[in-house]
């Protein structure tokens, strides 16, 4: 792997068989794989400084491994997945644990037995637990649209106490939504966990975090005889679309482009920029071992900010006398200044905008939008993973 800032003054695209936008999970998976599996030679042009997409992570000033765009806790069912990212690190064994903060008492997140407890009582929560466990068994994830249905009085009380004091206002928050605007449908998918397993992913076979970090996985993947990554250059600098073909620095490219970035921003958001939700994410590093007992809090009923994760307890890292948290402040994205998109905003107005932007790029054969920008849709790490070795899968079979 080569890496520059900036394009060379004698860059020639047609040098490369293979031209990827976006070093991040969608671009280095493809590029790792067709220059593997093709020989070709690809090229990745990033906008940003860095690799890794929004997984980049660094050591701050205070020597802390940090998540520049948020923490990216590795679970996955997938096992082709997992067995193609692990040629290309070791992983610990963590298990990620999420506690939620409800008016000054961290309970755990899914809703289980011990947070039964600490919400009703010990006694009461027991009982309500035994319920729980002899009307859906033992080990189960219950949406509490389901307790409602089976028409307790007790049950719907705990799913009354979820939906208020875990669902609605985090959601509300998360989501710049007053109640009224918030679909029942998702609000009866909020699951309660029946057992004790306190783990945030209980039945991902696969999880944990990388040994060495997110960067250095990437720098492995891309590290590659037949990978250029070219970073700071913004593809729209040196590539157009036409109705028939892809342009790269003024005439038509002929390889394959694996496009991972934003499609509205490509055409210059001419039918209207695809709206998000994105995250304003404030560090601060505390002289103490620790500040809480879990990687991420959420504030469900609380605070104008979100949640706040402590990275050393997802790292594992050990710098006594130091810990950096991160608190997250959502609101509405701002298309064309810079900000980073986090959320899709899946409503149908907003899918019918992006298929607006994705048919026109449908007939062009060395095209393809793969990734969650350039698909529009929200993916976790394994699941941008899945379809990036899906497309790369197409395009070895077609060449």
């Amino acid at each position: 792997m080569n890496i520059a800032h900036g394009l060379p003054d004698n860059f020639n695209a047609d040098s490369y068989d293979v031209l990827v936008v976006g070093a991040g999970y969608a671009g280095a998976v493809c590029a790792r794989r067709l220059a593997e599996a093709l020989n070709f030679k690809v090229c990745i042009v990033e906008r940003r400084d860095h690799i890794a997409g929004n997984a980049y992570d660094y050591e701050d000033e205070a020597g802390i491994l940090v998540h520049k765009y948020g923490p990216h806790i590795y679970h996955t069912y997938n096992d082709r997945v997992h067995d193609f990212l692990s040629r290309f690190t070791e992983w610990t064994d963590y298990q990620h644990k999420v506690l939620a903060n409800i008016h000054g008492t961290l309970m755990p997140v899914p809703f289980n037995h011990q947070s039964l407890k600490l919400a009703f009582g010990e006694e009461k929560g027991e009982h309500l637990y035994r319920k729980l466990v002899a009307t859906f068994g033992q080990d189960k994830k219950v949406p509490i649209l389901e307790l409602r249905e089976k028409n307790d009085p007790e049950l719907a009380e705990v799913a009354d106490y979820v939906y208020e004091n875990v669902f609605l206002h985090y959601t509300m928050k998360q989501w710049g939504k007053t109640p009224d605007q918030i679909d029942p449908a998702v609000m009866g998918r909020v699951p309660v966990f029946v057992g004790d397993d306190d783990r945030y992913f209980p039945q991902a076979p696969h999880q944990g975090m990388p040994k060495d970090g997110y960067t250095k996985l990437f720098e492995n993947m891309l590290n590659h005889d037949l990978i250029d990554v070219f970073l700071d250059v913004d593809v729209r600098s040196i590539m157009q679309l036409t109705d028939t073909s892809v342009m790269v620095c003024g005439k038509p490219y002929g390889g394959e482009v694996i496009y991972t970035g934003a499609l509205d921003e490509l055409f210059g958001f001419d039918e209207g920029p695809l709206p998000y939700r994105t995250v304003d994410m404030v560090f601060e590093t505390l002289p103490e071992d620790q500040f809480q007992p879990v990687g991420t809090v959420n504030y469900t009923v609380s605070e104008n900010f979100t949640r706040i994760t402590e990275f050393k307890n997802m790292t594992g890292q050990v710098v006594p006398g130091k810990t950096t948290i991160m608190r997250e402040y959502s609101r509405t994205y701002l298309p064309g200044v810079g900000e980073t998109p986090y959320y899709v905003i899946n409503e149908p107005e907003n899918i019918e905008l992006y298929h607006g932007y994705r048919d026109r790029v449908a007939k062009l054969v060395n095209f393809h939008p793969v990734g969650r920008l350039a698909e529009y849709r929200y993916y976790d790490m394994d699941g941008v993973t899945a379809s990036a070795l899906e497309l790369s899968d197409e395009i070895i079979a077609h060449h």
